[in-house]
């Protein structure tokens, strides 16, 4: 039934609520890409079918008012590292790292006599977490862009409209003109998620004050950074949430059409935010004359070839029109001049998702999270040394401290916390000194990172951070356009250097190379991948720069992860001569007699380490 008023959509929104009561308990089972590999699907399926074998509905249709088990598909629970997940409501369990073979017992046990799986829940320091909310990880977030991803079904617009969804949509077009809701997105001073941080309220009003027969709305789901996937993660569990806050954009600037460019490596996301558009469509919430009003806005989706410079908005928008995306000169902003040439609204799904929030609920709610400058929320992907890795969200202004000790549980094995490289190739190293300054836009420039898209990848005591600033390079340098010089040119030439480091062959005179061609391509780089593309070398130079010296003037990795400088001695104190390392050395670089102390061929040895590993004695060792 197409949804054509007002007063329809309420009717449906309680309808479906009334619908979502009768479901007496809700198995909620993660969907997102990370628990999907992990198998969760074939979780889901076999928890369906030992309901439906007790003869209870297990998939109750919003439409109709049915009792029944709610079972769902959603999408990331944030808490990746525990995945399967599978969370029970009304009693909100949470159950992790869950096998098919537990499903027979969650029915039983939970589903039918309303007793917990202790074995299934979340155990630490030997206290067990009943509860979802209860779990530190989840108990130190404040999830409003996440709200839905993990507690409603991902692919059914019934739950989101029951949930609240569009909702925000309503409100705006019959209580606000497109002025008010620039005005309310304004005031509430959101800033965008795809890391520059620019006023989204700023682009909308000028988007809206410019005539035109065309006027664009543009998502950028284009997330490519190592270890990033907050974007990913709303997409598939919250696609409806992103489209609506499209159309709220498109209402408030005039637009009619709106594209969401999403790379064609993220294939859930892709699925779900088709069907998204097409339930909206068959509904009447997207097309000509949305709910009986004068808006008329559609949405196409844009599969991006994965290449990271489409993240940029000029190489994205061109990407769209067929050409190849690569970064213009714009003479012109975006707002004025953007796709095919017309006024472009363009944010990232992160802040579209935001959108709804603010409608709702008004600017002054939303500014109470955060920080003045930079109020709301911010979702990160916590990756790398840490216990608890996975997909959070905590108002602007927190601290390093609490997301990787209190969220995060601590760096793995109790080691020392060493540094976090944030807003992946872009963005730099924060160290120790930092683990209290609040996160946000303005406090991250000035100490030379970004917070990016979101990714945070943490680091321990044992990580190279040469190694890492290589990485990063490597990365940034791969994916170069190849448009302009600086860019091409320098991160290859300081590829090269940061390899020559790495090997031993590096000199004093090469950090100080390093630090002139970053300067240079910085300041004359056309688009902001190459900007940022030397951020990592210059923050591990700035903070580490004992490391770089390390590698170049003793020829040693101090961390010893870099193979080619690691030093491996037979002590011949120890040495019995069995001649084993010499057996299994893969070059033949071990030489000696039988009973007496064998010796490396520094020349020969590749620095494998696989005689250390095969050694009784402890007789080898890297000095």
């Amino acid at each position: 039934m197409v949804i054509s008023s007002f007063e329809d959509f309420r009717k449906k929104q309680s309808l479906y609520q009334k619908s979502l009561e009768k479901q007496y308990k809700k198995v909620i089972v993660c969907g997102g890409t990370g628990c999907v590999a992990n198998g969760s699907i074939k979780i889901f399926n076999e928890l369906k079918r030992l309901i439906e074998e007790k003869g209870i509905l297990a998939d109750v249709d919003l439409e109709k008012e049915h009792e029944g088990i709610g079972m769902k598909k959603s999408g990331c629970h944030g808490f990746c590292e525990k995945g399967p997940l599978v969370r029970i409501e009304p009693e909100k369990y949470l159950y992790v790292q869950v096998k098919v073979e537990d499903c027979e017992e969650i029915v039983n046990e939970t589903l039918l006599n309303n007793r917990p799986v202790e074995r299934l829940m979340y155990h630490f320091n030997g206290k067990v977490y009943e509860t979802q909310e209860s779990i530190p990880f989840y108990e130190k977030q404040t999830r409003l862009v996440l709200e839905h991803c993990g507690h409603i079904d991902a692919e059914s617009v019934q739950e989101y409209i029951a949930n609240g969804g569009y909702s925000a949509l309503v409100k705006a077009l019959e209580e606000m003109t497109p002025e008010e809701v620039c005005d309310e997105i304004l005031h509430s001073r959101l800033r965008g998620r795809g890391g520059g941080g620019y006023p989204t309220g700023n682009k909308w009003k000028q988007v809206s004050s410019f005539k035109s027969d065309m006027k664009y709305v543009v998502c950028n789901g284009d997330e490519g950074d190592p270890g990033a996937f907050m974007d990913r993660s709303i997409m598939e569990g919250d696609p409806h949430s992103v489209i609506e806050g499209m159309i709220i954009a498109a209402y408030a600037t005039g637009a009619k059409e709106g594209y969401i460019y999403v790379r064609a490596e993220y294939p859930l996301a892709v699925e779900r935010l088709t069907k998204a558009i097409e339930e909206a469509r068959k509904i009447g919430l997207l097309g000509k004359n949305i709910l009986g009003t004068d808006l008329s806005f559609d949405i196409h989706i844009n599969k991006g070839a994965g290449a990271f410079v489409c993240g940029e908005g000029s190489a994205l928008m061109a990407s769209i029109e067929g050409e190849r995306g690569m970064p213009r000169v714009k003479a012109k902003r975006t707002v004025e001049e953007g796709l095919w040439g017309k006024p472009t609204v363009m944010n990232n799904v992160e802040t579209f998702a935001n959108v709804r929030k603010i409608i709702m609920n008004g600017s002054d709610w939303y500014r109470r999270y955060g920080t003045e400058k930079s109020p709301g929320t911010k979702a990160f992907a916590l990756t790398g040394n840490v216990k608890n890795t996975g997909l959070i969200e905590v108002p602007m202004g927190a601290t390093l401290r609490e997301i990787i000790f209190d969220i995060g549980g601590g760096i793995t094995g109790d080691k020392k916390f060493k540094a976090v490289q944030i807003g992946g190739p872009s963005g730099g190293c924060l160290t120790e000194e930092h683990l209290d300054m609040p996160l946000d836009f303005d406090s991250l420039t000035g100490v030379g990172a970004m917070i990016g898209s979101g990714g945070m990848v943490v680091m321990d005591e044992d990580t190279c951070m040469v190694s890492v600033a290589r990485f990063f390079m490597n990365f940034t340098q791969n994916e170069s356009c190849g448009k302009c010089i600086p860019c091409r040119e320098g991160t290859k030439r300081m590829l090269q250097i940061l390899d020559k480091i790495i090997e031993g062959k590096g000199e004093m005179r090469d950090l100080d190379l390093l630090e002139e061609l970053a300067d240079t391509i910085t300041n004359t780089s056309l688009c902001g991948l190459g900007k940022t593309a030397a951020n990592p070398v210059v923050s591990s130079l700035k903070y580490f720069r004992d490391e770089y010296i390390a590698h170049v003037v003793d020829k040693r990795c101090p961390t010893r992860t870099c193979s080619k400088l690691r030093v491996i001695r037979i002590n011949p104190d120890l040495c019995r001569g069995c001649s084993k390392c010499s057996r299994i050395c893969p070059v033949g670089a071990i030489e000696g007699k039988i009973k007496e102390p064998f010796k490396i061929v520094e020349n020969k040895c590749i620095k494998c380490g696989s005689c250390i590993e095969s050694c009784a004695f402890s007789a080898i060792e890297e000095v």
